[in-house]
């Protein structure tokens, strides 16, 4: 790739443990794609300057969109090692201007910008033009976020959904939630609906058995479910998906998100058929009164790697983000 790249700029969605970079000119459109694991790279700058230096590139801007909270200079993952002073590391890159938004408000901000082909819609329901929408995802962690009509144009949310306290939906929830209570005195949504959390579920659900050890981790519990050697495993992940169900019928709820709900991340879009067959579109709507107000709202998956960088592209060039 040539270096001539005034015109270019850097977007990074960069997560609990892989970093995923692209170049972005006006047009939006991700190029030079390359997902990078963050173990191998000490900081987020090491593994910027790696794919610059594969790329050929020299940009003088660049939008992050990462996965903790941006308040102030210091950044610090949740669920990483990684942190880096803001200033600091468009220093390191020699950036002109350094953007930094939440992985899931860059996800908000490529909604609108979606494809037909870049979706696998679950259940019933039908957008409602200019609702609000909202997205969110298990990936390492659980990301939450929405957008919502400002005027004539869109604000993304830059929230921590993800940490909101986990609400069982039944008997059997509850008495998960009760075995992990026992190690974790707060036990949010992402404890148990993520990819940390999948190995939580699974001690827990094995203890309720009966079943004492140690949980696999989070890929081979989602592969022997899928591939179902194992029906502990697939209990666990047909328990995660209902999970999320409530999740995302809470965050329809709490925006009116009446534009649909989608859901992004690293795991959904691997479980194809099996997602759709689960749980998650039955628990979504189980709200009671509010059933019918539900199941007329459009859920997806979204089947893009690329989305984060979209987003994270539209808000450097269009969004409102004050970084």
């Amino acid at each position: 790739m040539s270096s001539h790249t005034d015109e270019l700029a850097l977007v990074g969605d960069i997560g609990g443990s892989n970093a995923r970079f692209a170049l972005v000119d006006a047009g939006l459109v991700p190029r030079a794609e390359r997902s990078l694991p963050c173990a191998d790279f000490p900081d987020v700058v090491a593994a910027a300057r790696a794919y610059l230096a594969d790329a050929g590139a020299t940009p003088r801007r660049a939008c992050l969109a990462v996965a903790t909270p941006i308040i102030g200079d210091q950044v610090s993952f949740t669920n990483s090692p990684w942190q880096f002073s803001i200033e600091s590391t468009r220093a390191a890159l020699g950036l002109e201007r350094l953007l930094l938004i939440n992985d899931f408000t860059a996800q908000a901000w490529a909604l609108p910008h979606l494809k037909a082909s870049d979706l696998r819609k679950v259940g019933g329901g039908r957008q409602v033009p200019g609702a609000p929408l909202g997205v969110l995802g298990p990936g390492t962690g659980l990301g939450v976020s929405g957008l919502v009509p400002a005027g004539k144009s869109w604000a993304a949310l830059q929230g921590e959904g993800g940490h909101a306290s986990y609400s069982p939906a039944n008997d059997y929830e509850a008495s998960i939630l009760r075995a992990v209570w026992r190690h974790h005195p707060h036990v949010s949504c992402e404890r148990l609906v993520s990819g940390m959390g999948l190995p939580y579920l699974y001690q827990a659900m094995a203890a309720l058995e009966g079943r004492l050890g140690e949980a696999p981790a989070a890929a081979a519990i989602t592969e022997a479910a899928l591939t179902g050697t194992d029906t502990l495993c697939h209990s666990v992940l047909n328990t995660f998906c209902a999970m999320l169900g409530t999740v995302a019928g809470n965050l329809a709820l709490t925006l009116g998100a009446r534009g649909g709900i989608y859901i992004a991340g690293g795991i959904v879009p691997r479980l194809g058929d099996f997602f759709l067959r689960s749980p998650f579109r039955e628990r979504f709507e189980a709200k009671g009164r509010y059933q019918a107000y539900l199941s007329e709202i459009p859920t997806y998956v979204i089947q893009s790697n690329s989305s984060g960088l979209l987003g994270a592209a539209w808000a450097l060039y269009n969004g409102n983000s004050p970084h």
